[in-house]
């Protein structure tokens, strides 16, 4: 029975330590994002990797299919100047297909400081041994996004360049 107990609590402090460095890592990440930085974040991801991105009128709407596509994505992300937050982390499986759900909210504001954009999402990830290879973003309120979109087209935020090959 003790070596069960002690077992059962290694277990435990893994997956705490674990949890503990995945957050530190992610929130550097996001810091890096939000401060225009785009490359570890994309740097998370594999080459073939896809993000799903809620559907609508707007530049990161759709598939988006590969590195280069992800960059894009994420380069848009910087050029409308939203800022993020990771507030929570969920995780499941084993290293070589790990499942992630993590809360993430974000905001932007307008060259005068006005806030244009708040939002809440939930990501779900799932990695093979470290690497992105699938994501879908679930946000609390989709036509903000939409709202964004118009607001970035009036302040002639252009949307990022289509040119680059995955």
């Amino acid at each position: 029975m003790p070596s069960l107990i002690a077992g059962a609590g290694g277990t435990i402090l893994a997956r705490t330590l674990f949890t503990r460095l995945l957050l530190i890592k992610l929130r550097r990440d996001v810091r890096s994002l939000s401060a225009g930085d785009y490359r570890p974040t994309l740097s998370n991801y594999a080459r073939h990797a896809v993000l799903c991105f809620n559907d609508g009128e707007h530049r990161w709407a759709g598939e988006h299919r590969g590195r280069g596509a992800i960059e894009r994505f994420l380069k848009d992300f910087v050029a409308a100047g939203i800022e993020g937050e990771i507030r929570g982390l969920v995780w499941a499986g084993p290293p070589w297909r790990t499942t992630l759900l993590v809360r993430f909210d974000d905001h932007a504001r307008d060259p005068a400081g006005a806030q244009i954009y708040r939002n809440r999402t939930v990501l779900l990830v799932r990695t093979r041994w470290g690497r992105i290879v699938h994501q879908e973003d679930y946000f609390e309120d989709s036509a903000r996004i939409a709202a964004l979109e118009r607001r970035l087209v009036e302040l002639g935020v252009p949307a990022a360049g289509r040119d680059l090959v995955d």
